[in-house]
């Protein structure tokens, strides 16, 4: 995910649909993914170089669109800072709370940003934190303390470093967000925008991943490989392309809203492909996390 900026309204489209659903499974799918590819491979290097290369991708499809990579001048300061937060608090920190979380926690945490979102956009842009945000805020807390409640005492302790890892991210790609309109990075084309974001955010991730994790090729299997494949070209290409494409066609409240798929996703992914359980926790936290994001968007 990256900060991205506010589409134009625009009436529904049948293909933006198409291409909002794309995106929102495509990135629901890569949780479980995530997680698979922890067994044979460390976080930061996996994450750090699919995003690297996601980015050449991502500047190749912009290029083909016909916009230009060229950063406006005295932007690069605050580019650098939304794109640190943005894509690599996010794709660090998620990376990390996978070592200690299932899939389908992590998908239900990461798609509380909405939430965080309304949180910090009250002291950077000045909107104030209405009666509506609050009532978000506090449900996405019991969603949270939904995830804790599963499993005991001892397992919630344990889970303890990855829900805090997942809602650093979160709210490090909130921050972004918000910084985003308040630095009013959106008058760069949008898939530049998201090309500069995670090459600035993912190369240093990809460096710090590769000297301290040392990872090695030949631990990869043709499973490994083919999941850095899916996060390289699906989940950093293919979504973002999809994701900008539905925001051309759809109002932007509609495109929001249509995120709400990747946790279904995530959870319901992880459940079929890695055979995690589905506890009543576990589905009371989606169910309320949903909630959330829902009030948030519509405050």
């Amino acid at each position: 995910m990256t900060a991205v900026p506010a589409a134009r309204r625009a009436p529904m489209s049948p293909l933006g649909l198409l291409f909002l659903v794309v995106a929102s499974i495509g990135w629901g799918l890569n949780f479980p993914i995530m997680k698979f590819l922890l067994t044979e491979w460390p976080p930061l290097s996996s994450r750090g170089l699919c995003g690297v290369t996601g980015a050449i991708g991502l500047g190749l499809a912009a290029i083909a669109r016909g916009q230009t990579l060229r950063v406006p001048p005295g932007i690069w300061p605050r580019l650098a800072l939304v794109s640190t937060l943005a894509i690599g608090g996010w794709v660090a920190r998620m990376g990390l709370a996978l070592i200690w979380l299932r899939a389908s926690e992590a998908a239900v945490l990461g798609i509380s940003i909405p939430v965080w979102v309304a949180l910090v956009a009250w002291p950077l842009l000045g909107e104030r934190v209405s009666l509506t945000r609050a009532l978000a805020l506090a449900v996405a807390l019991a969603g949270i303390a939904a995830l804790l409640g599963g499993g005991g005492l001892d397992a919630s302790l344990g889970k303890l470093p990855g829900i805090l890892f997942a809602l650093a991210g979160a709210i490090c790609v909130a921050l972004g967000t918000v910084l985003t309109k308040h630095f009013k990075l959106a008058a760069m084309p949008p898939l530049s925008l998201a090309a500069w974001q995670l090459a600035i955010g993912c190369v240093p991730i990809a460096i710090i991943g590769v000297a301290i994790e040392q990872p090695q090729l030949a631990a990869l299997s043709p499973l490994g490989w083919a999941s850095m494949l899916y996060m390289t070209l699906i989940q950093f290409c293919l979504c973002y392309v999809c994701w900008f494409a539905a925001l051309e066609r759809l109002p932007a409240a509609t495109a929001s809203i249509g995120t709400l798929l990747v946790p279904v996703v995530g959870v319901l992914g992880a459940a079929a492909m890695l055979r995690e359980p589905l506890s009543a926790s576990d589905l009371a936290a989606l169910a309320v996390t949903l909630v959330a994001v829902a009030i948030a968007l519509r405050a």
